[in-house]
């Protein structure tokens, strides 16, 4: 028996979640890595690493379920108004099911043939499918897509949070640099594989983005520093 391993069905919780890993993992280090080039104690550099922690946690977890949830809103307005047509204009809406299966390579008679069983089947389904793009697999929840994105960003965080508490005060950006870049990349490899995609690909992306990211907050700290001094 031949089977076939998809992960589409895991799109909506694993975006959330490697999201917010990676959002962990990098903000909390560039405000770290930025504290740390302005400042030679350790007690503002730990400060700096919780409150980004717990406030990016929360940001994440609303911006995320607030996301999802205007996606759902959209989808629900449009199965609506989708439902309004089907009851009110059937025969237009059975030929625009057939127009988009003709687009798709088959001939009239037979899309005409397949809009008609799939109609008497299940009409609204057909149409949220075919014409919306609308699917029970790839919908996400808002619930769900919340809570992967704030506990994957507090996991993220606390890496770096841990590199902050236990590395040398004189070399802490070069220690967060160095294990974040494991990190980032660990992140990439994981996501990676649950989703299917290229390794390689996924851990370039994310080290190479990542790598600027933190230059960029150490800039900053390094000019906040000699401004403060």
């Amino acid at each position: 028996m031949h089977v076939e391993n998809h992960y589409i069905n895991r799109s909506g919780w694993l975006r959330a979640a490697v999201l917010g890993a990676n959002d962990g993992i990098l903000s909390t280090t560039s405000l770290v890595i930025g504290v740390a080039a302005a400042s030679d104690t350790r007690e503002p550099i730990l400060l700096a690493a919780v409150a980004g922690l717990v406030a990016g946690a929360l940001s994440m977890a609303a911006g995320e379920y607030v996301s999802v949830s205007s996606q759902s809103d959209v989808e629900s307005a449009d199965l609506k108004r989708e439902s309004f047509a089907l009851e009110n204009t059937p025969k237009e809406e059975l030929e625009e099911l057939t127009d988009i299966y003709i687009q798709r390579g088959l001939n009239r008679e037979l899309a005409k043939e397949v809009a008609a069983q799939l109609t008497a089947y299940d009409a609204l389904e057909a149409h949220a499918r075919d014409e919306l793009g609308i699917n029970e697999i790839t919908q996400a929840n808002p619930l769900t897509a919340a809570f992967a994105s704030a506990i994957s960003f507090i996991v993220g965080g606390l890496l770096p949070l841990l590199v902050a508490i236990f590395s040398p005060i004189k070399d802490m950006i070069f220690y967060q640099y160095g294990f974040s870049i494991l990190f980032l990349a660990f992140s990439g490899i994981l996501a990676a594989k649950a989703g299917g995609s290229n390794t390689l690909k996924a851990v370039l992306r994310i080290c190479i983005w990542g790598t600027f990211a933190m230059g960029a907050s150490a800039i900053v700290g390094y000019i906040f520093g000699v401004q403060t001094a």
